[in-house]
């Protein structure tokens, strides 16, 4: 059963959509995830400045 999440600060940068939620310890996650067909990027980091770099720096393949 997935994790239920409740993002808040959702930010689009090209087609990647950056967010912050809650993990199951009550820290704070931030998530970059690339909402183009086929693409599939997403991950987790520790820190918001990580995950909007990432997204500024993705480069979709599909």
């Amino acid at each position: 059963m997935p994790a239920y999440r409740r993002f808040r600060d959702v930010v689009r940068i090209g087609p990647v959509q950056v967010a912050t939620a809650y993990d199951g310890r009550g820290r704070d996650k931030h998530t970059a995830a690339c909402t183009a067909p086929g693409c599939g990027f997403a991950a987790d980091y520790d820190t918001r400045a990580g995950a909007e770099l990432a997204a500024r720096t993705h480069r979709c393949k599909a």
